[in-house]
């Protein structure tokens, strides 16, 4: 997430993708549903005490059967805020920081339908993968002798000078569950009641992923 104060930010969490017809001129848009909050700010930080102001919100209580398993020191930051106990934690440097108190509730309705925002989350995982998946190679020949191994990788480089594979070559490897930010998505609906953000396009992530939507930075 970026180090810049935003506007507003929320914890969510992604629940799929569907579509939404225009009611201006009857297009279809496609859309990933997030369900955004409710967030409880579990600490404040401010400019005086840490240098910086930001907010720390968590997301989803734990159940009770989970709830035994937290660790004291973390049992004791909630019990300090007077809040039960959050699976997921994350800061955010807000605007209006100062302005927000331990125990404030921040919801889906804090944004608004065509706003642009930031949405960050982890990418599907996909194991150790071939040079083709990973990073789009071509395939070789299916025929010339080229034998069962059409997914593998060509030359890696020269033999005799300097006799050895370069650095940053792009090689077969761990491929996916890395984080990732896609910028400017609009927000197409808010259904408050439900805590909804429907948001244009497609977001990192499995259905039920966390995610963090944020205001967008570059505007």
């Amino acid at each position: 997430m970026s180090r810049m104060p935003v506007d507003k930010g929320i914890i969510g969490k992604k629940l799929g993708m569907t579509q939404i017809f225009n009611q201006t001129n009857g297009s279809v848009v496609p859309v990933t549903v997030i369900e955004a909050g409710p967030c409880s700010v579990i600490q404040k930080k401010t400019q005086d005490n840490d240098g910086y102001s930001a907010v720390q919100l968590g997301f989803i209580d734990y159940t009770e059967k989970r709830e035994k398993k937290i660790i004291k020191p973390l049992k004791g930051h909630f019990d300090k805020a007077g809040i039960s106990a959050k699976r997921h934690l994350k800061e955010f440097k807000l605007k209006n920081a100062e302005n927000l108190n331990v125990g404030d509730k921040i919801e889906a309705d804090s944004f608004k339908e065509g706003e642009k925002v930031d949405v960050t989350g982890m990418t599907k995982g996909r194991g150790y993968s071939g040079t083709v998946k990973r990073w789009g190679h071509g395939m070789q020949s299916s025929t010339h002798g080229v034998g069962p191994v059409h997914r593998h990788s060509g030359s890696l480089g020269a033999n005799s000078d300097p006799s050895r594979i370069m650095k940053n070559k792009k090689m077969p490897g761990q491929y996916g569950h890395e984080q990732n930010t896609v910028l400017n998505l609009e927000v197409i609906k808010i259904d408050k009641e439900k805590n909804i953000i429907a948001v244009k396009g497609a977001i990192p992530g499995p259905k039920g992923a966390i995610v963090f939507v944020r205001s967008a930075i570059q505007k």
